[in-house]
This record gives C-alpha cells, structure tokens and sequence, in this order.
C-alpha cells in the first residue's frame, strides 16, 4: 500500500481549548482532572515516572480564579509534562537512572519556572533513557515506554515519554531535551510535533547535563500553534546560563499565517539515499509537491560530511558524558554504595550498581578518547570535523532558505530489535545529529503513516534563530496535507 497521508483524529492541544478557558466555558481544573484520568488509563504506556495531582488541582484552581478576574497568564491553563533529566524543586529529579532514583531537586529548571510564570500547570514528569542517552527509551532503569501507535515497538529517545504523553492525548504539551535527536525522533515515531531550537536560545538551567555543547531543551505539542506559544514562552537570555543567547525573541505565533511563496528548500542528496525507508521518501517527495505548487522552489543541496556525523557526535557526547557523570560518586548526592570499604570501593560500586548498560558504555568511551595519547586522535579531530559539517550547513543555506528531509531512516522499531547491536541504535540518529552539532534548530512535523500504521516523520532544518521561519513552513504544510 506504501504512504498514507496524514489524517488527524481530534487531538487534545491548548489552542483547541484556549477561548472555552478564557471565557469560562470550561474550568481548568476540569481539564485537568479529565489529563489526570487519561495518564492512570494509559498507565501500561510508562510514559510518567511522576505524576503530581495535588500540585497541579491546586494550580488549576488558582488560574482558575486569575481567569475570573481577567489576571491569568499567555498559557493559562496549559497542561504540561516534562522530561525527568529536568529539574522542578521539591520533585524527583531521576534521571531515569537507578543512581538518583531517590533525589529530591531543591530548585526548579528555568524553562519550567517561565511555563508557570504564564500559568501553564505542570502535571508530571515522564520517562527517559537514563540521562539522555538513547534512541528508543529501552535504557531507563524504570521499564520501556511503549509506542501508543503499537505497543511492541519503540517511542524513540531520549523524550520517549514527553512524546507519547502528547502523543496518547495526556497532556497538551511536553518538554523534551534534544542532545543529537531526543526530541526529533521520538516526535518522528509517535506522530507528534517536536522542536529543537538554536544552541543558547532556551536556558540550560535546570537541565541535568549529558553533553553540554549539544544539550537543548524543546518541546512536543499536537500543534504547531501550541510549540510556538511554549517556545515563546521559554525561549530568552538567562543570567543562570552563561550559553543562552540574549538574541530577541519573536511573537513565534505571527508566523503562522505566511505562505511558502518565494521560498527556497534545499533536499540533501545524502538525506536521500540508500536505507530510507521507501515511505518515507515517497512522504517526503508529496509535500514537496505541495511545496512547488505553492509558489515555493525545490533545490537539490550536498552536505558531504553527513557520513562522518555518527562517528563525530559520539565522540564529542561520550567524552562530554564522562566529564559530566563523573560527580555521580555517592560522595555529595544520590546512590551510595559501599562505603564501609573505603573510598574507592565505594566508587566502584555506587556506579556498578547505579549506572546502566547504556550509560557505562558511553562513560568508558568517552573516558577513552579523553585519554593521553587518544586526545589528539579522536577527540581533536571529532572537534575538527564539527566545524567542517558547520561549514556545510552554511554553504547549503547560500542556496536556499529552509532544509527539508527525514527525521529518521525508518519508521519506529520493534522493542528489543536493536537492543544488542549499538551501532545499529546509533545509526537511527543519522539525519539528527548533523544539525545538533551545528547548533541549528529543526523541526519534525507528522506527515503520514506507512502501511502499518506508524506515523512518518518530516524534518525542517533552519538557520540559527530562524524558529519562527520553521514553525510557519510547518503550520503551512500540516495545513495543506489535512486540506488534501
């Protein structure tokens, strides 16, 4: 049968709701309530790893009341999960990891703090690969999140859970963390809107580091109108992050009714290639149809470096991660095993049984290419190439104004398939981590569904700072597949 075109049942999203809130028509406490239902019927998804019901009624009752009085933020009633790697004080910061399964967060991440500035209600944390780092959400310590689409195949990672929370209707929006994929991907495999913004265009505070030249948050939503007003919010230089941009942030939602007349969209032949999966390219090659007959121009662009960048991320993410995870030692919080044999003992067995298989092997080889007599071999060089596929991406945008191609070589995986074969898992991030270590933002929009019925994934490369050209091409092509 090959490509079905996108066809959206309702979906749960702010903006479909916003007017009944704001004028009273529906309280946000009910609303809540109804999101609290769906995630315990929903529960065998493992999408949350905390849920907060008390904290998010009693928020929704004093917005609630704002509302009545005119006084509520842009986001008020706004039902919001975000990634257990980031932070919310007095809630369980775990990482998805054995090694702080018990720690408490004594403060709250920054981008968390502006949703609730603008009245948004955080209703819990979901799950992760442990600290980030994974493509499939198999390496949590606390079970798998399972696909809502079908339920013996993977969300994708890192954000599995933030993605199937919005995917399965839970919540109307979540926050992810995209290091080299984490938010693209699992938006990819569960049908939902993922956005990675520029480098240092949302603070980093409060996010558990895994590599800190590649870590960004973003944020997953059933619409683009719904990204766009979450980024608004959370996007902005902050004085507790020495790497966000004090860049103006834009009204994102203004670029929602703009055509694609005029535009030019560069297609990276390396995108193109071998081992895409033929759905998706015939996916890909209908809105770019939808495109030219929408006044826009197709160019066909190279980035010759794309088959380097695989071996270039995981070198620079796992010599990052080993920097990082090193103050996970017992010694000042978390897991702490054997130290009644001394301080190296309980080294060794706080991370033997804290750390997982997943984490360990990234530590050891990233421990490795910081190493004398490795540094210059691998890591200089990793360091070099970066700046060569930076430089690609540059020349690329001389020809044209947007990137356009797939997020993922294939639709989502089953459960277990890649488990024993790394390589093969890491060879799923080949589309995403180019972009990641250039720092430009992108976004991955639903398009259609292969003949088993999982989602198929489009992804839309920007320059810096351009997110507002990329959520408005995004409304404009969900737009006119749904009108077709």
């Amino acid at each position: 049968m090959g490509f079905v075109p996108l066809s959206r049942s309702s979906v749960f999203s702010y903006t479909g709701l916003r007017s009944d809130l704001q004028n009273g028509t529906i309280r946000v406490e009910s609303v809540v309530r109804s999101a609290l239902d769906r995630i315990k019927e929903n529960q065998d998804l493992n999408a949350f790893l905390s849920v907060f019901p008390e904290r998010a009624l009693e928020k929704a009752r004093e917005v609630d009341q704002k509302l009545s009085q005119g006084q509520a933020g842009e986001l008020a009633g706004m039902i919001v999960a975000v990634k257990d790697l980031i932070a919310i004080k007095a809630e369980r910061l775990t990482c998805g990891s054995r090694i702080l399964e018990n720690y408490v967060s004594p403060f709250t991440a920054t981008a968390v703090e502006r949703l609730e500035a603008q009245d948004a209600i955080v209703i819990g944390k979901t799950n992760l690969d442990e600290f980030g780092m994974g493509s499939s959400n198999e390496n949590s310590a606390f079970g798998p999140v399972k696909n809502p689409y079908d339920k013996t195949r993977v969300p994708g990672g890192s954000s599995g859970g933030s993605a199937v929370a919005v995917a399965a209707n839970m919540v109307m929006t979540a926050l992810g963390t995209d290091t080299g994929g984490s938010v693209r991907q699992p938006a990819a495999y569960t049908g939902t809107i993922g956005i990675r913004p520029t480098y240092g265009r949302v603070s980093r505070y409060g996010l558990v580091a895994f590599a800190s030249s590649l870590d960004q948050i973003g944020c997953f939503a059933n619409t683009v109108e719904d990204c766009a007003l979450v980024l608004r919010a959370i996007a902005g230089r902050d004085p507790k992050d020495a790497t966000s941009s004090d860049v103006p942030v834009p009204n994102y939602t203004a670029f929602l009714n703009r055509d694609v007349k005029g535009q030019i969209f560069g297609v990276p032949q390396e995108y193109m290639g071998e081992g895409l999966q033929p759905e998706i390219r015939e996916g890909i090659e209908k809105v770019l149809d939808h495109l030219e007959k929408g006044g826009a121009t197709i160019q066909s662009v190279s980035l010759p470096t794309t088959p380097y960048g695989i071996a270039t991320y995981y070198l620079i993410c796992t010599a990052e991660a080993s920097s990082n995870l090193a103050r996970y030692d017992g010694v000042r919080y978390g897991l702490r095993k054997g130290e009644n044999e001394g301080l190296e003992a309980m080294y060794i067995q706080t991370r033997h049984d804290g750390f997982g298989q997943e984490v360990k092997r990234r530590i050891l080889l990233g421990t490795y290419v910081l190493s004398a007599g490795y540094y210059e071999a691998y890591y200089r060089k990793a360091q070099k190439v970066r700046t060569l596929i930076r430089k690609d991406f540059d020349s690329a945008f001389q020809k044209c104004d947007i990137l356009i191609g797939p997020v993922t070589p294939t639709t989502a995986f089953r459960l277990g398939e890649k488990v024993s074969d790394p390589l093969q898992m890491y060879l799923s991030d080949i589309y995403t981590v180019t972009p990641a270590l250039a720092g430009l933002p992108c976004i991955s929009i639903p398009i259609g569904h292969d003949d088993s019925g999982l989602p198929i994934g489009l992804q839309l490369i920007g320059k810096p700072f351009q997110e507002g050209e990329l959520l408005g091409v995004a409304h404009w092509i969900l737009q006119e597949i749904e009108s077709h």
